[in-house]
């Protein structure tokens, strides 16, 4: 089929090093060399293809080559080599629990050394603090820090060169560079025989355009002058269908069908007409089908498409050639029968409607029709098995609001609809479009249902939402009976784009085209998109089919209605089909065909394009099925597809060894081995995919080898061996990795491999001579247990290590340079003894099987603890001596080696192996014991071991005489840890636990004494020591106070159990806690146990008030308030810690029930610190405290120091002092008065002025408070005597010259504030005067003088000091409602402005006495009167304010009374008459029209008064307004009516003006309407109207019309009619009547004009 030329082949060559990684293209080439494997191979492979691939992307591989990165390779280069293999000796890392971070070094006054771990200059890895609540771990067992490694090759990145295996983005069409794999997608073939027959210009002239392409066994194309020409796939012209037939009289041909057996074909016009033409005699029609004509379109006889209705969509049904069904543009679809008959003229067809309606057909009643068209259409194809729905006849249509599937024989029937789904994106492109896959015979069992046999699925799309449906039948009970059928959506796919088309092209297979020419293949069940690409260069024939049909819907586009399209997309749907795995693309200029690319070709794609390690990757994800399997032709049965893809794997591979070794072999100058390395990483993830490991070592390994690469090989190697993934390995591999490892300085990674391999391959001697000589040593211990079962020799391999150590370090401390590099091997014996006594393969830390794990721990047991030195290795007369230069070995050489080397790490390890079940009476090891009597001796003894002896022998060892107490103290902790945890094995006497808590108790360094107390707890929580209160002095002296707590406690010695508290450094503030547990009542404590805790409280008194003095005062306050006192002395010298201790008691933040009141004393002593701390307070906290709690005489001292002047006016005036402490406020005054003199007037000798402002103002501000303190003053004695005025009244009056006591205040407080203005105001104005003429000498001096005081602000301040006192008294002395009959009856004069006068001519006949002149005296009444002023300007703005949002918020209600609103229903709620709308009964029209025209009556009155504003016009209006209304205030033309509405509901005349305004509620009509409603009752009725007095709408509007006999027809009545808030309308007379009791005492039947009636809804209420 590919008809395109080839390209020609260029020469072009370059030595660079990409042609190693992609070859030479000529020459060399890979695919040669997998031809040559295929050619030697027994097994056919079928060929590669005429290389056509290789042609078309030669030219990309040659421009990439510019671009193209030297190293391929994600793998790091080798790691860094470590400074020395000690580095990575230590089993523990620096993070490991195991690990100390330092040495410490503890003080000692025994002559014998410590352990080695505990000398300067040796580092232990093992814990040198807690060490027995820790575990050892091993290097190798978890995460290493210090060798990295390279990770495995299965977490790298993906390949650089192969950009894309199956793309899952759209391409953007706007990049022409966009990278793309080397092969194609879909291999595209223009037929280029039939396009030039079909597209050519006489082509044209003889056929007309294509207009619609159908496959089947032929290629149909469709034409534009009404011809059907037909093409087998050799592209030869087999028939022309229509000339000299009506067809070619029918327009072009729009839809074409063909039949089951490929026998008929069909043909749909643009006016309607349908034929089917038999292809073996195809010169007349077979079958003729014309649209109704005009005649039976009218009588509607017959049903068939209406003339000039295109028909867009035609199908045949079943196997039948005369049963079809169609749709055309117009939105109407039919299914036509034909009879059988002897030739055309001898059938008949029968047309039936199954979905749209005739363009003049009346839509139902109530509803209004949408314009509608068929957007996809489609009949049910036959499969390859028979099954009942074959004879059913569906079809699927699907228009721009439904899916329909019908079955259309033996009738038509809707089998199932359903609606647009609601993910379709808001105001998308309109399209649609669906295809049915019909039932098939499978070859394998569907693997979800299992069935033989597939589902009829049927796939359609809205817009982006795509849907797949499956079809099942379900068998009918009987048997004549049809089945039925269920539709169920099981998949749904959303797209980026609205879809176009859909084609299935396999079974699993799906193709989208979008609306911008883009094919998407879809797999069907898991709906993923496995390719994507543009089609836009193909010039997919399309046309606009819909839009015209569905303008107006379109037109009509709502932005706030999501369900709407903003566009109508072309039909594409008869350009795009699919058969038999392929795709026809019918373009505006060419037919092609085209393929997706199998699994196969894109594999030998690949290999051509010189990319072997992008193919094994591919070809990879094709064995483990990770790749999209169903689009590239792969099986979803696994066996299958792994019989298919694993000899194309392992061709593959090895022909891309031995091309890339046969290019490096030629190319032998180039360095770059990245892609040899890329390549071993690929082929290692693609065996172990493929669980063939032995290519690996067979093929692979020999091709790394002979180049002399095998480095590479290893390397990758590695992570395999390190996950396990790989564990055999070959001797001869096993010898090159440790000689390559060996070689680069990578001990510790080669450590770490062989410790994961299995030993079966290991060749003993070498590795062990291996690790011995490069320090290998836990791979050494690996191979003795693992290969050897020998679990000793590694021990005495680690001891022998220690002899020149013991030799050499025993009686001195030097030489520990010698021996450094030693220790670290050496400290490996206690994570060996860890793991293998817990039953743990070391270093790995797997568990060891039970029977090897049993002999091992007894083997150990018995070299440590059998008392002698052994003879090792076992049958020679050898014998491992600890201390060969004497001439006797010690007992138990082995154990008080390790001891000497660290004891707190041996414990430690012995702790672990304590948990272990071998040290119980087991019965495993008794079946051991008794069953092998046999056993070698080490086993036997090993057996007998329990943890009773091991103790015994420990406690014999290190004892005081060898062994220093930095050693002893972890055996005191070691025994007290587990005898708790063992007490069922472990056997101490009481003196021998006694001495391990004194040895506990004299720990030898503070850094231990966490783990010593905490050893101490374990101990006695099993052991209660006889002469307990003989310890307690150790215990104080260690500082176990944990332990001295419990002692206390569980002895009831509540005061010592505090006084810990106290002592303890750790948990001081829990002494709160203690002391409110203790002396709560529900302890239960004695007196004397009382008194022994509030005694160490006294003798603590000032530390717990330094821990928090809040809490020790709530503490106390609720079970030891008489202690407060003791407690406030105790920190007399620190007042601030008094302050908060009272706070807390007397202000408490949350008012406490159990805080008792507290002393007057206390009170007081809070006030005076409060003074101190929070002057600002006190006068709020006086006002809260009572009188008698306070004295006066103990806190005035304490307040006029401090300043704090308005408490003790509060205090005084409480004390009834009033007079004192006006005195007293009067004299404070003053004193700020002459601070803010000095100020004013000292200023030009300050030295900075500029803090001057912000004093003066402080000053100031301090004034007005003092003031307004005054004003309190006088104010509360002014309300007193207003209280008291009964008892004034009686008194004598004074005279005009004499005041009330509360006068005279108010006369004080005036006169000082006045006094102080005048004075302070001469300050300021001279300090302004000054400003001004400076002199040049002290111009600067004088600027910043004036620039920091602003006088003007000051002045303002000062000034509204008088305005202030002025105006509290104004309002003070205003008689209030209450008594002014009081005082009009000759009362007292307090309260009244009598009072004020009084007050004010005492006050000017004392300043003409202080100050005679007259200028003075106007400037003090100036400040009188400003006060005035000032209150009569806020009062006038406020009313100004007030009235203009009066105005709005009336303006408003008007504008809103004029609307109405639209009652609930036509007819009244009571009597269900009809009241207003069709079909209302009397002459409501005629009342309308006479309403217009006395509307229009008054319009021209109006316009003329308007014109002549004559003055009775307004007169006349008034008198209107008056006799109707009764308001007579507004002018009915141009006046400003203001409806008047209130209540629930209001009356509204309906019955003349019969409309019902809409209207808000609350708001009213104007009365403008009201009154020319008034206006025409009088004038037609003589003023005798009977409606709705002042009736209104339910929100207050109110509306008067004429009576009902006006308007009414004879016989019939409409009467006033009322609307309600809630919208329900009655006639006036049956809501009186239903609220006539309710109603009786409102006047409901009074009707005068200046009433309103309110009503209440009885629905609603």
């Amino acid at each position: 089929m590919a008809d395109a030329p080839e390209l020609s082949p260029t020469d072009s060559q370059s030595s660079s090093d990409e042609e190693t990684v992609k070859g030479d293209h000529e020459q060399d080439h890979i695919a040669q060399v997998l031809d040559e494997d295929r050619q030697s191979s027994s097994t056919p492979v079928p060929p590669i293809g005429s290389g056509s691939i290789v042609n078309r992307y030669r030219e990309l591989i040659e421009a990439s080559r510019e671009n193209a990165s030297d190293d391929g390779s994600t793998i790091d280069s080798i790691p860094r080599q470590i400074g020395s293999p000690i580095d990575s000796l230590l089993s523990i890392p620096d993070d490991s629990p195991s690990a100390p971070g330092s040495v410490v070094s503890f003080p000692s006054t025994s002559s014998v050394l410590p352990s080695f771990a505990s000398r300067p200059g040796l580092n232990s890895p093992t814990p040198s603090f807690r060490p027995f609540d820790r575990r050892f771990q091993s290097r190798i067992s978890s995460p290493s820090l210090s060798s990295p490694r390279p990770s495995s090759p299965a977490f790298l990145a993906g390949h650089s060169r192969t950009v894309s295996l199956s793309s899952q983005m759209l391409l953007d069409p706007g990049e022409t560079d966009t990278p793309s794999p080397p092969w194609e997608v879909v291999r595209w073939t223009k037929l280029k025989k039939l396009n030039a027959q079909a597209f050519s210009e006489a082509g044209k002239r003889n056929f007309g355009s294509p207009t619609c392409l159908v496959v089947s066994a032929s290629i149909a194309l469709g034409t534009s002058k009404g011809i059907i020409l037909m093409f087998d796939y050799n592209q030869n012209l087999k028939m022309i269908i229509g000339p000299g037939t009506k067809a070619v009289e029918s327009g072009p041909v729009t839809s074409i069908a063909i039949s089951a057996d490929h026998s008929t074909i069909a043909g749909g016009h643009a006016n309607g007409n349908i034929f089917t033409w038999d292809t073996t005699r195809a010169a007349r029609p077979f079958l003729s089908i014309p649209h109704l004509e005009p005649s039976q379109l009218q009588n509607r006889t017959v049903d068939g498409h209406v003339p000039n209705a295109a028909i867009t969509h035609l199908g045949f049904l079943g196997t039948r050639h005369t049963a079809l069904v169609s749709a055309d543009n117009g939105g109407m679809a039919f299914s036509h029968l034909a009879t059988r008959g002897t030739g055309a003229l001898g059938r008949t067809v029968k047309t039936t409607r199954i979905l749209g309606r005739y363009p003049d057909s009346k839509p139902p009643v109530g509803k209004t029709l949408k314009p509608s068209t068929v957007l996809a259409f489609s009949s049910l194809p036959l499969g390859n098995v028979e099954i009942a729905t074959d004879s059913f006849g569906l079809t699927a249509m699907l228009t721009p609001y439904l899916l329909v599937i019908v079955s259309t024989t033996p009738i038509a029937q809707t089998q199932h609809k359903s609606a647009r789904p609601k993910e379709v994106a808001a105001h998308s492109a309109m399209t649609g479009s669906l295809a049915w896959f019909p039932a098939v015979k499978l070859k394998v069992a569907d693997p979800i249902t299992g069935s033989q046999m597939s589902k009829v699925k049927l796939v359609y799309c809205w817009s982006n939402v795509l849907t797949v449906l499956d079809v099942d039948e379900i068998p009918a009970e009987e048997k004549d009976k049809p089945p039925s059928l269920t539709f169920k959506a099981r998949s749904r796919w959303k797209c980026e784009e609205a879809i176009v088309a859909v084609q299935w092209l396999s079974r699993s297979v799906l193709t989208v085209l979008t609306i911008t020419q883009r094919l998407i293949v879809l797999e069907d069940r898991s709906m993923r998109m496995t390719e994507a690409f543009d089609l836009i260069h193909k010039h997919i024939y399309h046309v606009d089919l819909f839009s015209k049909q569905l303008d107006s819907l379109v037109e009509q586009l709502d932005e706030e209605d999501t369900s709407m399209h903003g566009v109508v997309a072309d039909a594409f749907y008869m350009s795009f089909r699919t058969y038999k795995g392929r795709l026809f693309l019918l373009g505006f200029n060419d037919v092609s065909i085209g393929a997706l690319s199998n699994w196969a070709d894109r594999l030998i794609a690949l290999m051509e394009n010189g990319d072997y390690v992008g193919a094994i990757r591919l070809a990879t994800s094709y064995y483990t099925g990770d790749t999209n399997k169903l689009t590239i032709g792969l099986p979803e049965d696994t066996t299958l597809r792994h019989s298919m893809v694993l000899d194309k794997l392992m061709e593959i591979m090895s022909a891309s060894l031995k091309y890339a070794f046969s290019q490096k072999q030629k190319n032998k100058q180039i360095t770059n081995d990245s892609h040899l390395q890329e390549l071993a990483e690929t082929c290692f993830i693609a065996c172990q995919s493929a669980g063939d490991v032995d290519f690996l070592f067979d093929d692979m390994y020999e091709w790394y080898e002979d180049a002399g690469m095998e480095g590479i090989f290893l390397e990758t190697l590695e992570p395999y061996i390190l996950d396990k993934s790989i564990t055999a390995v070959p001797p001869v591999v096993v010898k090159a990795m440790v000689s390559h490892f060996v070689s680069k300085g990578l001990e510790s990674r080669l450590e770490e491999m062989i410790c994961h391999m299995a030993t079966a391959t290991f060749d003993l001697d070498q590795i062990t001579q291996l690790c011995k000589q490069h320090g290998l040593y836990e791979a050494l211990i690996y191979v003795w247990n693992q290969a050897l079962g020998d679990f000793i020799t590694p021990l005495v391999d680690l001891l022998a290590l220690l002899i020149p150590l013991t030799q050499n370090g025993a009686s001195s401390g030097s030489g520990h340079d010698d021996i450094h590099g030693v220790n670290a091997y050496a400290f490996k014996i206690f994570p060996y003894l860890s793991y293998i006594l817990t039953g743990r393969v070391y270093p790995t830390g797997e568990t060891i099987p039970p029977d090897i794990a049993l002999k091992a721990k007894a083997e150990l047991y018995w070299f440590l603890f059998s008392g002698k030195s052994i003879t090792w290795p076992k049958g020679t007369n050898k014998r491992f001596l600890t201390k060969p230069a004497q001439s006797q070995e010690p007992s138990f050489p082995y154990l008080r080696m390790i001891l000497k080397l660290d004891a707190p790490s041996f414990l430690s390890a012995v702790n672990e192996a304590f948990e272990d079940s071998f040290l119980n009476n087991s019965p495993e090891k008794q079946m051991s014991g008794g069953q092998n009597r046999d056993l070698p001796e080490e086993q036997v003894f090993g057996l007998t071991v329990d943890r009773q002896y091991i103790v015994s022998i420990l406690t014999e060892i290190m004892n005081p005489t060898d062994f220093d107490v930095t050693d002893t103290i972890y055996l005191d902790m070691f025994i007290a840890r587990n005898l708790p945890k063992y007490p069922q094995y472990l056997l101490f006497t009481g003196s021998t636990l006694t001495k391990v808590l004194i040895g506990l108790c004299k720990y030898p360094g503070e850094d231990l004494a966490e783990d010593a107390q905490l050893s101490a707890e374990y101990l006695l929580s099993v052991y209660q020591p006889p002469d307990l209160a003989e310890l307690i002095p150790l215990f104080k002296e260690a500082g176990f106070y944990r332990i001295l707590k419990r002692i206390y406690k569980v002895d009831k010695q509540y005061g010592k159990l505090v006084q810990t508290y106290f002592e303890d450094p750790d948990e001081r503030e829990e002494v709160f806690h203690c002391i409110d547990i203790c002396l709560r009542p529900q302890t239960g404590l004695t007196r004397r146990q009382v008194h022994d805790v509030h005694q160490v409280i006294k003798d603590n008194s000032q530390e717990l008030v330094d821990l928090d003095p809040a809490k020790a005062a709530k503490t106390i306050a609720d079970h030891a308030p008489e202690l407060h006192q003791h407690i406030l002395d105790s920190v007399s010298e620190q007042p601030g810690l008094q302050y908060t201790y009272l706070k807390t008691i007397l202000e408490p933040e949350q008012e406490s029930p159990q805080i008792r009141s507290p002393h007057q004393d206390l009170e007081e002593q809070y006030l005076r610190l409060m003074c101190k701390f929070n002057p600002s307070h006190v006068s709020h906290y006086v006002g809260l405290v009572k009188s008698a709690d306070l004295r006066l005489e103990k806190l005035l001292p304490t307040m006029e120091e401090t300043g704090v002047i308005d408490a003790a006016v509060i205090l005084m005036a409480r004390e009834g002092q009033v007079e004192e402490a006006m005195g007293r406020l009067i004299k404070h005054l003053g004193t700020l008065e002459s601070a803010l003199h000095s100020l004013l007037t000292g200023s030009d000798t300050q030295a900075d002025p500029v803090d001057l402002q912000d004093a003066a103002e402080g000053l100031m501000q301090a004034l007005q408070q003092y003031v307004h303190v005054g004003i309190w003053l006088c104010q509360g004695q002014t309300k007193t005597v207003r209280d008291a005025h009964s008892v004034r009244r009686r008194q004598r009056s004074p005279t005009k010259d004499e005041l009330f006591p509360d006068e005279t205040l108010w006369l004080d407080l005036v006169d000082v504030s006045v006094q102080i203005t005048r004075r302070l105001s001469v300050d300021l104005e001279s300090r302004s005067d000054e400003d001004v003429p400076a002199t040049n000498g002290d111009a600067q001096n004088h600027e910043s003088v004036g620039q920091s005081l602003d006088a003007s602000k000051l002045l303002g301040l000062l000034r509204a000091l008088v305005q202030n006192t002025f105006t509290a008294l104004l309002t003070s002395t205003s008689a209030p409602p209450g008594i002014s009959k009081a005082t009009k009856s000759g009362g007292a004069g307090i309260g009244t402005n009598l009072s004020f006068l009084r007050i004010l001519r005492a006050f000017l006949s004392r300043a003409a006495a202080s100050s005679p002149n007259l200028a003075d005296l106007r400037t003090v009444l100036s400040s009188i009167f400003s006060a005035y002023a000032y209150e009569e300007s806020i009062l006038r703005l406020s009313s100004r304010l007030l009235e203009r949002s009066l105005f709005v918020n009336v303006n408003q209600a008007v504008e809103l009374r004029q609307r109405g609103w639209r009652p609930r229903g036509s007819t009244c709620e009571a009597c269900g008459r009809r009241v207003w709308g069709p079909g209302v009964a009397g002459n409501v029209f005629d009342a309308w029209e006479e309403r217009q025209q006395v509307e229009e009556k008054r319009r021209q009155q109006r316009k003329a008064m308007t014109e002549g504003t004559a003055p009775g016009a307004k007169e006349r209006s008034r008198s209107h307004g008056g006799s109707a209304s009764g308001h007579g205030s507004e002018d009915e033309y141009g006046g400003n009516g203001k409806g008047k509405g209130k209540g629930k509901g209001k009356g509204k005349d309906l019955s003349l003006r019969f409309r019902v305004d809409k209207e808000e509620h609350g708001r009213g009509r104007d009365s403008e309407d009201t009154d020319r409603d008034r206006e025409l009752a009088e004038r037609d009725d003589g003023g005798d109207a009977k409606f709705t007095g002042g009736g209104s709408s339910s929100n207050g509007s109110s509306s008067h019309g004429l009576t009902p006999d006006e308007i009414a027809s004879p016989g019939r009545t409409l009467g006033p009619l009322v609307v309600l808030a809630c919208r329900h309308i009655y006639h006036q007379a049956c809501l009186e009547t239903l609220h006539a009791k309710d109603e009786a005492g409102h006047g409901a039947n009074g009707y005068g004009y200046g009433k309103e009636r309110e009503y209440r809804c009885p629905i609603d209420g």
